[in-house]
Parts: structure tokens; C-alpha cells; sequence
């Protein structure tokens, strides 16, 4: 049951048409599993938490960097060279106290994707590099729990959610890494903000039963012109 204070944080989400108290009590239930809390992961844990969340499960490793600044809204200044998980854990609080914060000092691996996942009920892969997220994208399907992938590059970005039984995987989508994929690569904040709060609200449909989720389509963006494209995908046979 929510509390008299929680009706008064979330009073404004609730009213949307379906959401309710009973909508907002599916997401206080809720547990998620996000892959980094970079520029993507960032703002989808931010917003998570946002709008009550119960539980949110993020794993990113390493110490935070200048060059993390303009884009990782979870990180600040005075924790450069601090780990990123503490200051990930300490905003996502600051911003929430009601929800539970669960912070994971290392990346999603084969050795770790397996339990993190069994932690949740949804996972969302916000990660850059391929095998964290076939790491990821493999427990979720083998666990039967749905995935929200999203990822970005320069002035685009791709949004699709996987729900196992009714999508294909990630697999599906990218059988091999692709040979032109860097680890570095040009990135604003805005760009990677923006999927990011779609994202989201994927997950935030998918617990509250709002709305319609995008399976079975890639989302693709198009920041710089503005220009947005519905591709249908489906499961290798």
C-alpha cells in the first residue's frame, strides 16, 4: 500500500489515465536491473527513481573521469576519481529515499549477468560494449524476464523492448558485434538523455500496464534532423 506521503510525491504521475494507486503500487513491487549508469543509464535510473521504483539494481565498475561529466548526470564533480557507484547510489537517494538502491561496483559479465539478473523482473541494457550485453541479454531470456534495449551514437539512437515468448532477443537484432563499433565514440548528453527517458518509460509501461510497449519494432532516432523511424524486427528462426 502506498503512504499518505507517497500519494502526495507521485499525486501528479497517478492521475495519468490508467496509472492510479494501483498502478503506482505495480511500481513501488518493481525491481530493475540496469547496465551502467553512463549516459544512458544515468537518466534511466534517474528517472526510475523519479517516479517510484521500488527497487534498482545498477552495476557499473571504474572511477569517475572528466571526460564522464558531460554526459553521466549521476556523476559530479567532486567525486572525480572517486567510484562511480558511490556517487550513482548517493544521487539516486538523494533524489529518493523512499526506494531501495542497490549498487554493483563491477560491469555486467558472463561471471555476474546470471545473479544480477535474478535479482529483478525487468532489466534494461544501457551498456557499450557487446558482450556485457549479450552477457545481460542471454540471462534475461534464458530467466524469462523482459529487456529493454536502447543505445545511441552521435546524433542517433534505437529504442525496442524484448519480452521473451513474444519477441526475439538481442541476438536477433545483432547476431555479431558490429565491425564498425568503437568503445569511444562522439556523444552528447542531450542525445543520450533523450532515449534514455524513453527507455524508461518503457519500463514504467510495462509495470504499470499503460500504453503500448515496442515490441517487435526498432525505434530508430534521428536527433539531427529530427526524424523518427519504426522498423518491425522479429525472431530468427
Amino acid at each position: 500500500m502506498l503512504t499518505d506521503f507517497e500519494k502526495q510525491r507521485y499525486e501528479w504521475q497517478m492521475w495519468t489515465h490508467g496509472v492510479g494507486e494501483e498502478g503506482q503500487e505495480k511500481l513501488k513491487n518493481a525491481r530493475v536491473l540496469i547496465s551502467r549508469g553512463g549516459g544512458v543509464g544515468s537518466v534511466v535510473a534517474y528517472e526510475l527513481a523519479a517516479a517510484g521504483v521500488g527497487k534498482i539494481v545498477v552495476a557499473h565498475g571504474g572511477d569517475v573521469k572528466p571526460s564522464d561529466l558531460n554526459r553521466q548526470l549521476l556523476m559530479t564533480h567532486d567525486q572525480l576519481g572517486k567510484p562511480r557507484i558511490e556517487s550513482i547510489c548517493r544521487r539516486l537517494k538523494e533524489l529518493n529515499p523512499l526506494i531501495e538502491v542497490e549498487g554493483i561496483a563491477e560491469n555486467i559479465s558472463e561471471d555476474n549477468a546470471e545473479e544480477l539478473v535474478a535479482k529483478v523482473d525487468l532489466v534494461i541494457d544501457c551498456a557499450p560494449l557487446f558482450p556485457e550485453r549479450y552477457a545481460m541479454n542471454d540471462a534475461a531470456r534464458r530467466q524469462g524476464k523482459p529487456m529493454v534495449e536502447n543505445a545511441m551514437f552521435d546524433g542517433e539512437a534505437y529504442l525496442t523492448t524484448f519480452v521473451p515468448g513474444i519477441t526475439g532477443c538481442l541476438r536477433d537484432l545483432w547476431p555479431e558485434p558490429p565491425p564498425s563499433w568503437k568503445r569511444q565514440f562522439p556523444v552528447f548528453g542531450a542525445v543520450s538523455g533523450t532515449i534514455a527517458c524513453m527507455a524508461a518509460f518503457e519500463a514504467i509501461k510495462y509495470f504499470t500496464g499503460v500504453g503500448q510497449l515496442l515490441t517487435n519494432t526498432l525505434l530508430r532516432c534521428d536527433l539531427m534532423t529530427m526524424r523518427f523511424h519504426r522498423l518491425p524486427i522479429g525472431k530468427k528462426q
